[in-house]
């Protein structure tokens, strides 16, 4: 808001009820149009991202196999790229390869299983929105 001086008085210079009214408008125009194209994309950006850290797990797995000659077993699971494991086959180069073992999208622990199945070296596994195994399109598993 700007004000000029003239005379003895201040005139304020802003904004008018019709123009805020316009604006207030305008953005309620927007809003119905760009929300509705965001509205069903979560679920779909939580797979995404769960295919990422799928990802990253697979990164940190086989610096983990570099190192040491083998993935770590299922009893000792992904949490062997956080501490070194104590029981089982104990790795002997062993690094720390991720600060922590990050809970999947839907705040539940990935599954991980090795030897994998259908003679894959090893499975990581979301079980996504439903939390079961198996299921369709937003509850269907992600896998590496």
């Amino acid at each position: 808001m700007k004000t000029r001086k003239f005379g003895s008085e201040y005139l304020r210079k802003g904004f008018t009820l019709i123009e805020l009214m316009i604006v207030i408008v305008i953005l309620g125009i927007l809003a119905t149009i760009v929300v509705p194209r965001f509205m069903g994309r979560e679920e779909q950006a939580r797979r995404i991202a769960a295919k990422v850290q799928i990802k990253n797990f697979e990164t940190a797995l086989a610096m983990f196999k570099l190192d040491n000659g083998f993935y770590p077993n299922t009893e000792q699971g992904l949490q062997a790229l956080v501490e070194k494991p104590a029981g089982g086959r104990v790795p002997g180069n062993w690094k720390q390869y991720l600060p922590k073992v990050p809970k999947d999208p839907w705040a539940s622990d990935y599954v991980y299983i090795c030897p994998g199945l259908d003679g894959r070296d090893y499975d990581i596994i979301s079980f996504g929105q439903d939390g079961e195994e198996g299921g369709e399109e937003n509850n269907a598993d992600i896998r590496n």
